[in-house]
């Protein structure tokens, strides 16, 4: 059967069970909207918080950064792992007991303020409205190529899914859909990789294949039989080199860009909302913590694999596209040309494709050949001649990823107009059928605005997901650890800091994407800090504008500073958390 078919199977029938998953767990309550009324088991729990994590960026983009960027993409790898652990160890099991599962209301309880309240609802609908730009943008390029469909028709498509299952089931509905997209998502990455990894190196595993020599099949299949006998890494390195790129396993991004950018995504990911309030869905605090560790495997799983298919779509994409005629292109080049995101100029009219370093489109490059960074995941099954079955599989774990994410994004926006806005400081004697409404309501006008942001997306999905981490880096994380660790810190501090870390990281992010975007290179940045890692800084800006302001005003209220007191401890809160004055 063709790709077409296969695809529209797959991903007819993955979506079948998506749909059928939320009807059949539909929220009745608040209760089950916002947290599954805490009765999610830790094993599915990890689950759905894996697929939750690993979004459009972690499944197709990624791999494509790693792929383009050599060494320097791996800032993203280190810094979203290295995150999920801080989040999982620091911050979800002192939230679970303190007992908000939105960081709004946390921020508004523990500052004892409406104001830090809404400057949080604020943050949390902007970094998710960032976040989720990505995942639409995913969703439409995985429908454009695999479906044969324009990426706006995809991107609709999506949105009517999401606002199905995210409208109608809420966090119970999405939390089983997503075990159910982790599923189908993992095992669309896996199996291709283990293809191409057995292919190449006769290594089914490829976590250790891409570190191995090359097999008499494998020099057979890049069309070079010098290449037998040698590794895989050393071998695209030449390539690379020889087309005029850096080393693939050297970077050229100054050292402490690559150190900001992953700090940033680090303490980004550590103030992520949607993924906080799986902390909430388990039904006690040991679930929690055990839930954390289910996680880490499951997300372990795609995140240690990703290296391994960059050098494998590199290796193979170098070999089947350069120097070679285009009336011979492959016929993977010709099936993605018709979506856009692949494309050759014959700028010296040798009718050859040409690959060098430098952008297609600028007369005073070599380049001849355009490549979107986000399709190399989706079309290594394609470059490495796999099955048919695979490329359509890929395809349905791809719109998997982007949309068991974008779900929960949704859910964290919905819950910040109807929770945190509404019942929190509008109305808070509305009804619990009257809160659901406005829950509901909240996350079908969010699916409109995310598709627009898919449609009309700020950069490639990684890049996008990048500035949301920042975004959370700068404004969130602070508050939260020292509204965790810090008696003495006070709402002004907060309040403050939050102000000033998010207003200095946008500026900065539009300014050199927008404002100013000749400058976005390594010397015309602050530092030598690029937007990606301007997060970082943000995040201390915040820290110590909080710190200053905190000692130049009133102490917290001394029921606040016990309660902060015996939230590190063991057992009970010794005071019930404060309302918001």
């Amino acid at each position: 059967m063709s790709i077409l078919t296969w695809t529209w199977i797959l991903t007819g029938l993955s979506f079948a069970l998506y749909i059928y998953i939320a009807y059949a767990s539909r929220a009745k309550t608040t209760g089950d909207f916002y947290v599954a009324e805490k009765s999610v088991p830790p094993f599915m729990n990890g689950m759905a918080t894996g697929a939750d994590w690993m979004s459009a960026a972690s499944f197709i983009s990624m791999a494509g950064l790693i792929s383009f960027l050599g060494r320097d993409g791996s800032y993203y790898l280190m810094g979203w792992t290295g995150g999920y652990v801080l989040l999982a160890m620091l911050f979800g099991p002192y939230l679970r007991k303190y007992g908000k599962f939105t960081i709004p209301q946390f921020i508004g309880d523990r500052y004892y303020s409406n104001t830090a309240r809404v400057i949080a609802l604020v943050c949390a609908i902007f970094v998710s409205f960032t976040y989720v730009a990505g995942q639409m943008r995913g969703v439409g390029v995985v429908f454009s190529r695999f479906m044969d469909v324009s990426i706006n028709t995809g991107v609709i498509i999506g949105m009517a899914l999401v606002f199905f299952y995210a409208t109608l089931g809420g966090m119970k509905g999405i939390t089983y859909t997503q075990v159910a997209q982790y599923v189908v998502l993992i095992t669309a990455y896996l199996i291709p990789a283990i293809f191409v990894s057995m292919n190449f190196t006769g290594n089914p595993i490829p976590q250790i294949g891409y570190g191995s020599m090359v097999t008499a099949e494998g020099a057979a299949l890049l069309n070079d039989p010098s290449t037998q006998g040698k590794y895989l890494l050393d071998i695209l390195n030449t390539l690379n080199k020889d087309l005029g790129f850096a080393a693939y396993t050297t970077g050229q991004r100054p050292m402490i860009d690559v150190f900001f950018i992953t700090f940033s995504l680090m303490i980004g990911t550590a103030g992520l909302p949607h993924i906080l309030i799986r902390f909430f869905t388990v039904p006690k605090m040991r679930d929690a913590r055990s839930s954390a560790g289910w996680a880490l495997i499951f997300i372990a799983l795609l995140y240690t694999t990703a290296p391994a298919v960059a050098v494998f779509a590199r290796t193979n994409f170098i070999k089947t596209v350069n120097n070679v005629e285009y009336v011979n292109a492959p016929s993977w080049f010709k099936n993605w040309e018709k979506t856009g995101l692949v494309g050759w100029k014959d700028k010296n009219g040798d009718g050859i494709m040409q690959l060098r370093p430098g952008k297609w489109d600028d007369p005073k490059s070599a380049n001849e050949v355009k490549i979107d960074q986000d399709i190399m995941v989706l079309a290594s099954p394609e470059i490495a001649k796999l099955p048919n079955w695979t490329v359509g599989l890929i395809g349905a774990g791809g719109l998997a990823a982007a949309l068991s994410t974008a779900a929960g994004l949704l859910l964290v926006i919905s819950a910040a107009i109807s929770h945190d806005l509404m019942k929190g400081i509008v109305k808070p004697g509305m009804s619990d059928k009257e809160e659901l409404w406005w829950a509901r309501g909240g996350a079908g006008v969010a699916v409109v605005i995310a598709g627009l942001f898919g449609i009309y997306p700020p950069g490639f999905v990684a890049q996008v997901v990048a500035f949301a981490f920042g975004l959370a880096a700068a404004s969130f994380f602070p508050a939260i650890l020292m509204g965790i660790f810090n008696k003495k810190m006070n709402k002004e501090g907060a309040i403050a800091g939050m102000i000033v870390g998010i207003i200095f990281t946008a500026g900065y992010i539009w300014w050199f994407k927008y404002g100013n975007p000749a400058a976005n290179n390594p010397k015309g940045w602050w530092l030598g800090i690029s937007p990606e890692g301007i997060g970082t800084v943000g995040a201390a800006l915040n820290f110590v504008v909080s710190y200053v302001v905190s000692k130049v005003t009133a102490e917290p209220p001394a029921e606040i500073q016990d309660l902060v007191g015996s939230l590190r401890y063991p057992g009970k809160l010794e005071a019930p958390a404060a309302s918001s004055h």
